[in-house]
């Protein structure tokens, strides 16, 4: 076990967000307990209401920009960390809640709440990197665990995390899982998602929803012809690409 003095201090930060992520490292339990005797877990409300202040040597952050306390409160989170991770869909490509993006934020507050006059938010919802420098993105609805030990490994020795940009397709042919698509005609999203899932999905025979986002080599305008040749008409294309990571995959259909 590092010494109290000189192990480095880690801190993670919530914006927008279900928790999910937050509860994937919760969830590494014996990895995490081997990861607290290694450094001085400084700020992590999910686990324990003992906070300390800045600086961090790294900050995990989950969620997006969706109000202007948050747009503030992010820059004071990057200039308090050594670096910065944003981790899951949310803090990396907006969230579901992006689908704000697409429709006026104003009705939706009249109809959804009795006195929106109290409501206070933005009209779009942002990943952290459109706000402040991000030293790495973790994607996933929710991450992975694997990946997560991985990063936070990484940045507390020193190196770059050995995290793959390819897409689902590649774990599906690791793992020995039939095409959906080839066998069967289902609609998946696999080869334009970024790897991560270990190709849930498809081992059960359903197709990718793109959890993970964009992979590092996307063609999604090659991909939409395919989608529906297998069923899909063009408003059922829009709301398989609208989901998780919905404003990712829409910056990816204006390139």
């Amino acid at each position: 076990m590092a010494d109290v003095k000189t192990r480095p201090r880690l801190a993670v930060f919530k914006l927008a967000s279900c928790d999910g992520c937050q509860l994937t490292l919760l969830d590494c339990e014996d990895e995490l307990l081997a990861l607290a005797g290694e450094v001085d877990i400084s700020h992590f409300l999910e686990a324990s209401s003992a906070v300390a202040p800045g600086p961090y040597d790294l900050s995990l952050v989950e969620g997006s920009i969706t109000t202007a306390a948050d747009a503030e409160r992010i820059q004071a989170i990057r200039a308090a960390s050594r670096h910065l991770v944003t981790i899951g869909a949310c803090a990396t490509a907006g969230g579901i809640q992006a689908l704000r993006n697409f429709a006026d934020v104003d009705e939706f507050r009249r109809t959804v709440y009795a006195h929106p006059e109290y409501i206070s938010t933005l009209a779009t919802s942002t990943p952290v990197s459109a706000h402040v420098d991000v030293d790495f993105e973790l994607r996933g609805c929710p991450i992975d665990r694997r990946q997560l030990i991985e990063v936070i490994t990484a940045f507390l020795a020193g190196r770059k995390p050995d995290v793959p940009d390819h897409s689902v397709c590649f774990e599906c042919k690791r793992r020995g899982t039939v095409c959906v698509t080839v066998a069967h005609g289902t609609p998946c999203l696999g080869p334009v998602t970024h790897a991560g899932c270990g190709a849930l999905c498809p081992a059960y025979h359903r197709g990718c929803f793109g959890c993970f986002g964009p992979s590092g080599s996307v063609n999604l305008p090659a991909l939409i012809p395919l989608l529906r040749r297998d069923g899909l008409d063009e408003d059922a294309v829009g709301r398989f690409l609208h989901t998780f990571n919905t404003a990712a995959f829409d910056e990816e259909l204006g390139k």
